[in-house]
């Protein structure tokens, strides 16, 4: 199949892709109003015109209140600061709700690129054992590394004497 670069993508890749995709929307799918108004206002919070907004609204805000001969706000302008701090809650409020929906995809990836990886290392275990039955039944001696890593290396894998290791390492890394 062609990629939009001119290349080509072996069909298993592009199944793969198309996979994802489904399951993106597919996920998408599911959230509801609120999620995706959140996603909308931190999208829209993000972005340069949101900036661009707020600076000429304060300057505005000052200019009026200050030269303006009825002034809406006097200096401190309290009710400006009543306005932002409106808009910093329930900005906030929804940056948090957008975040916790990226954090829940995240662990899903995460959860997903770990048992694909646990599984591409036991077929490659399997792959190590069947080249070295074939190497032995061949009487083939030229092998890159010695018995021992062999052997090693075509065991089966403990994830969990792993994932122990793992975080004994990092508990003795942390700072305390």
């Amino acid at each position: 199949m062609a990629i939009e670069d001119g290349g080509f993508a072996p069909s298993s890749v592009v199944r793969n892709v198309q996979t994802i995709a489904e399951l993106e929307a597919e996920s998408t799918a599911k959230r509801n109003r609120l999620d995706r108004l959140s996603d909308r206002v931190s999208d829209f919070a993000s972005s340069p015109s949101f900036l661009v907004i707020h600076i000429v609204w304060f300057a505005g805000w000052v200019v009026v209140n200050a030269f303006a001969r009825k002034r809406l706000d006097p200096y401190p302008y309290t009710f400006l600061t009543f306005l932002v701090s409106l808009e910093a809650i329930f900005l906030t409020s929804f940056v948090l709700i957008s975040q916790k929906h990226l954090e829940r995809q995240a662990q899903r990836r995460a959860a997903l690129d770990l048992q694909i990886n646990l599984l591409a290392e036991q077929e490659m275990t399997t792959v190590l054992r069947t080249v070295s039955a074939i190497a032995r039944h061949l009487d083939i001696n030229d092998v890159p590394c010695s018995d021992e890593e062999l052997n090693e290396l075509a065991a089966q894998t403990d994830v969990a004497a792993i994932a122990k290791r793992v975080e004994a390492q990092d508990t003795d890394v942390s700072p305390s």
